[in-house]
């Protein structure tokens, strides 16, 4: 099993977005909160407030980014084999509608192969309090074997 998988099984939720907030401190921009991680699968809430939102009051595209590349990453962490790494090499995004609510981005690479080195390229979806999808990326994760 996955060393972050592990940490985020015994540490809970807010514990383990606390954790990854000090490891890579950018993400703490938009104060994100963990509701689901596991293989093929990430999912982060984030609350519209003021510093997320930009001119129109909606939230942010680039928070909306930082959401994103924080579920796909951490997905990509927990599916990949133990004797790999990933690093994030290309992100193409749509925004679709004003994000006028708080958000849930989500990860989804349950149909995806993670078993060889190879780039992925992970669907990321986020979507508001009614369930509308605001936001979509594409992010391609290069995948290899650990030096």
């Amino acid at each position: 099993m996955s060393g972050t998988l592990t940490m985020y099984n015994q540490m809970g939720n807010k514990a383990f977005t606390d954790g990854v907030v000090q490891f890579a401190p950018y993400f703490g921009s938009i104060d994100p909160m963990f509701v689901a991680l596991r293989p093929g699968y990430a999912e982060v809430s984030v609350k519209k407030q003021a510093k997320v939102q930009n001119h129109l009051g909606s939230v942010h595209a680039i928070a909306m980014c930082n959401a994103a590349e924080l579920v796909a990453g951490t997905m990509t962490d927990v599916s990949i084999p133990e004797t790999h790494r990933w690093i994030p090499v290309g992100m193409s995004v749509r925004y679709l509608k004003k994000a006028k609510t708080d958000l849930r981005a989500l990860a989804d690479g349950s149909g995806l192969d993670w078993s060889g080195e190879n780039d992925i390229t992970v669907p990321v979806s986020i979507v508001d309090t009614e369930g509308i999808e605001v936001f979509t990326a594409e992010i391609t994760m290069k995948i290899s074997p650990k030096a």
